[in-house]
């Protein structure tokens, strides 16, 4: 019997920075270009409600794939956090129906966003939830096929930095995309930390992530590259508006040492710090980035 403890471990707050990263950015960057009133700059109860859609599908996602690896099989004998239904803690349809009502508590705050902002944004959602629950879910998954980390890139950098820009500014920024970029090369980087650690468990399952298809020695590589094009978003971010927003750079003090554990060739339970450090450099350079942007202003 699953205790409250076992459904919050389940949902994995760990991976909640990754969802705070994208709001925090972009918000940050609706504030910048703002700043000469030509656009509405933040509107900061929108913030919030995009805080709101995205942390709630952060648990989405986390439930629907708890549940879905679950009645597969791929995590009977996986290693990392708690897993519901492949540990046998709680049943199935439990797990399914907390999914869907986190996914529920998402699409209830961005109908609020589309209605105060452009109703096209609800296609915009529905095509976000989809995405969240096919990544496992359905009778091909596309996180079977090597498209987790493309998905994650877009969906949680991308689509988040942009539209929480876009719902408060209400216009299209360059400087939103460049951020985009940054956070999303780092969201990547943890699935595909998350996936060099499950090589091996998810070759026997048969799960074809595209850590099992690049193999060991290029997923590390991947790894590394992500880092580095993090590194070069807040370059691009300063270009764009101000050079204070090179304080971002110093994410890269948060993700040194997992970088140093990529490279050195560690694998199984020795690769569980790395997604917990890649997360906090994720957060590190939404909170240092949108440091400067705001400095910037003064």
């Amino acid at each position: 019997m699953a205790t409250p403890a076992h459904w919050l471990a389940g949902a994995r707050p760990r991976t909640l920075p990754a969802a705070v990263a994208p709001v925090l950015a972009g918000t940050a960057v609706a504030a910048y270009d703002g700043r000469s009133g030509d656009l509405g700059g933040a509107v900061w109860w929108k913030a919030l409600l995009a805080l709101l859609v995205s942390l709630a599908l952060q648990v989405g996602v986390n439930y629907a794939n708890d549940y879905s690896d679950g009645i597969r099989g791929t995590d009977d004998s996986r290693v990392g956090p708690l897993r519901l239904v492949g540990s046998g803690l709680a049943e199935p349809y439990a797990v399914k129906r907390a999914a869907f009502a986190a996914f529920g508590v998402a699409g209830l705050a961005g109908l609020v966003l589309a209605a105060t902002t452009a109703w096209w944004l609800v296609a915009v959602g529905a095509v976000c939830v989809l995405a969240a629950w096919f990544y496992t879910g359905g009778s091909r998954p596309y996180g079977y096929l090597g498209l987790g980390e493309v998905m994650v890139f877009v969906f949680f950098g991308l689509v988040a930095v942009i539209g929480t820009t876009y719902v408060q500014v209400e216009a299209w920024s360059w400087t939103a995309l460049a951020a985009g970029v940054g956070i999303g090369a780092l969201a990547c980087a943890i699935l595909v930390a998350n996936n060099l650690r499950d090589i091996p468990t998810d070759t026997d399952a048969g799960k074809l992530t595209l850590a099992v298809r690049l193999g060991d020695r290029r997923t590390r590589g991947l790894y590394v590259a992500l880092v580095v094009l993090a590194g070069l978003a807040v370059i691009g971010v300063a270009a764009l508006t101000t050079w204070w927003a090179l304080l971002g750079l110093g994410f890269v003090a948060f993700v040194v040492i997992a970088v140093r554990i990529v490279t050195g060739g560690a694998s199984g339970p020795s690769l569980i710090p790395v997604l917990q450090q890649t997360g906090q450099a994720e957060l590190a350079w939404a909170v240092l980035v949108s440091a400067g942007l705001l400095l910037g202003l003064a």
